[in-house]
């Protein structure tokens, strides 16, 4: 099989490998769409994320979707709880104890033409949606998750502090959750215009918010969040920061005694997610600007670092060494 390895900081290297067996509680998938995510990018440009270092050459890759042997379509769940810890069985599968995630320290990821996955962390896919859209109900999960953590009511202000691919989900969620006025920041005035087409106000100093969504992983967004936050408000912070540290002015966020939450990756939400596509209720296909074969996984990483469009997509196949 081909698969693409992360070997050092920025270094990605093709490889054929023996494919993959599966046992009993397994299945083969042919993977046909990867979706390149802000924290693969944490691993291509500093091989790590927050204490994970790499240890190996890794396989990168999370929002992933294939075909079965048995020719189903899937949405590939990238988190393999244990389902047996204190967090498990509380109904918190995305704060396992014993979690593995694909793409992340000693787990592969996707970025391969065949996966071997634990068959209960496969999702079929309806006939509406394309391997492609179930690659993107990944990133869908993630902001629907910080959306829930949020507790939206009809009505509430919200702003979205960063608008990359989870930003701008968040900002459709916030708008079908019936938010009456949507606010933003984003420095890339590409992303600024899709974030203003779906809705969204610019931000600017003194507009108050009742749930603030950091969406960049930087601290002039937390900063941002927090001063935009109303005093009793809230604050989720979603990003993921290159530098493991997440600093604000403490005096801001007490004086208006901020709730300030931390949303980790999601739990449940696949088949929402999937309701919401099939409903016409959030676009996840037009966030789909750049797609490549698995043998260019290096240029789809160097095109996603420089932040050029929003989704980059790769296209795992066979292909000739």
């Amino acid at each position: 099989m081909i698969v693409a390895r992360l070997q050092t900081a920025g270094n990605i290297l093709i490889t054929d490998e023996q494919p993959p067996i599966p046992d009993a509680a397994e299945s083969l998938v042919r993977v046909r769409a990867v979706g390149l995510c802000g924290s693969d990018l944490h691993w291509f440009s500093h091989a790590g994320i927050g204490d994970s270092t790499l240890k190996r050459p890794l396989v990168l890759g999370h929002e992933a979707a294939g075909i079965t042997e048995a020719g189903q379509r899937v949405a590939i769940d990238p988190s393999i709880p244990c389902g047996t810890c204190e967090y498990c069985l509380r109904g918190n599968p995305n704060l396992c104890t014993n979690l593995r995630f694909a793409g992340h320290d000693m787990q592969d990821g996707a970025l391969c033409d065949m996966l071997v996955w634990p068959s209960r962390c496969l999702v079929p896919l309806p006939n509406s949606l394309s391997v492609t859209d179930g690659a993107l109900l990944e990133p869908l999960g993630v902001a629907l998750h910080a959306v829930d953590l949020g507790k939206l009511k009809l009505g509430m202000r919200i702003g979205v502090f960063g608008c990359g691919p989870i930003g701008l989900l968040i900002l459709q969620l916030a708008r079908i959750n019936g938010s009456i006025d949507i606010y933003y920041t984003e420095p890339l005035l590409h992303r600024a215009d899709v974030a203003r087409q779906l809705g969204g106000k610019e931000w600017t100093r003194g507009v108050e918010v009742d749930v603030a969504f950091e969406c960049a992983g930087v601290n002039q967004a937390v900063e941002d969040a927090i001063l935009g936050g109303r005093p009793g408000g809230c604050v989720i912070l979603v990003g993921i920061p290159e530098d493991n540290q997440t600093t604000f002015t403490a005096s801001v966020a007490r004086r208006k005694g901020l709730t300030i939450k931390l949303s980790r990756r999601m739990k449940h939400t696949y088949p929402r997610a999937i309701r919401l596509v099939e409903a016409g209720l959030i676009d996840i296909r037009s966030l789909v600007t750049h797609r490549f074969p698995l043998s260019k996984t290096a240029e789809a990483f160097a095109i996603a670092q420089r932040r050029e469009g929003l989704k980059v997509i790769v296209e795992p196949e066979q292909e000739a060494m």
